[in-house]
C-alpha cells in the first residue's frame, strides 16, 4: 500500500507552531486539527524556526507577571505590532545575509566588482 505525503508549507507550519506555543493544545490534537502525521513534526518545525517551548519556570514567571498587571487593549495591540516587526526584522536580516553572501560568491567566482567603492571620484 502506497503512502501519500502531505507537504505542509512553511507558513502553515509556522502557524501551527505558534498555535502550539500560544495555547494549551497538545501536539496530537494539532495533528488531528490540521490533518498531518509524523511523530516529531512540530518539534522539528520549532527547531527549524528557532523557537522553543518556555520552561515551567518561565511559565510561572509569565503567569505571575500577567496576574500583577493586565494589559490594556492598546498595549496588547502594540505588543502584537512589536512581535510582528521583530519577526520582519529577523527575516530581513536573513535576506540581507543571503544577498551579501551571493554578492561575495559572485565577486570571487566571476572576478567582477559588484559593490560600489566608497568615496566619490572628483
Amino acid at each position: 500500500m502506497k503512502r501519500t505525503v502531505n507537504k505542509i508549507s512553511d507558513e502553515l507550519a509556522l502557524q501551527i507552531v505558534k498555535e502550539y506555543l500560544s495555547t494549551d493544545i497538545s501536539q496530537s490534537e494539532l495533528k488531528k486539527k490540521y490533518n498531518f502525521g509524523g511523530n516529531n513534526n512540530i518539534s522539528r518545525w520549532m527547531r527549524k524556526f528557532g523557537v522553543s517551548k518556555p520552561s515551567s519556570e518561565q511559565q510561572v514567571i509569565t503567569g505571575a507577571m500577567s496576574k500583577e498587571q493586565t494589559a490594556s487593549p492598546r498595549e496588547r495591540d502594540l505588543e502584537r505590532k512589536i512581535r510582528k516587526l521583530e519577526d520582519e526584522l529577523k527575516e530581513e536580516r536573513l535576506k540581507s545575509l543571503a544577498l551579501n553572501t551571493l554578492i561575495d560568491v559572485a565577486e570571487r567566482d566571476l572576478q567582477v566588482d559588484i559593490r560600489k567603492k566608497s568615496g566619490a571620484k572628483r
